[in-house]
């Protein structure tokens, strides 16, 4: 395997202690709107994986990721793992931006279905989350994440336990 490893990747990203201290004091929304605005350090997983927070309403989260050569498993596509955490960001994100200022929450499931193989020239993948159902225990939401062209690659559901 000698001259096998001569790509690299270095990243860098903000302090999530101090992201976690605002998510505290703020709303779900406002806390996400403040990442969209640049005044809240997006979660390291999102920075090494290339996967960003682009728009953010009540009951409603888009993400997007950039397939690239870094992200893939050894059969050269897109690891489903990568696919699966843009698909849970996307759903607990939703279900943050319905939640007060001091409530959190944590994915209980996630179940994800693959429906084709995203590799490094699919083109950006859209994945937008929604609350399906918001109680006072628990929450539900859907995802789907698409291509550029509209295409399906995988749509996901989650259920998830809010921390009042």
């Amino acid at each position: 395997m000698t001259g096998d490893r001569d790509r690299t990747r270095t990243s860098s990203w903000g302090d999530p202690a101090r992201s976690a201290a605002r998510s505290a004091e703020l709303s779900g929304l406002d806390f996400l709107r403040g990442i969209l605005r640049g005044e809240i350090a997006p979660a390291p997983v999102g920075t090494l994986l290339d996967i960003a927070l682009v728009d953010v309403d009540e009951g409603r989260a888009v993400f997007t990721l950039d397939p690239a050569e870094f992200q893939f498993n050894p059969i050269g596509s897109v690891h489903g793992g990568v696919l699966a955490t843009v698909c849970d960001s996307a759903l607990g994100c939703a279900v943050q931006s319905t939640l007060p200022a001091g409530v959190a929450y944590t994915t209980l499931e996630l179940h994800v279905n693959f429906v084709r193989p995203v590799l490094a020239d699919t083109g950006t993948l859209h994945c937008t989350g929604r609350i399906v159902h918001v109680g006072r225990r628990t929450a539900t939401a859907e995802a789907r994440l698409e291509g550029p062209d509209g295409r399906l690659y995988a749509h996901a559901t989650a259920t998830c336990l809010i921390l009042r």
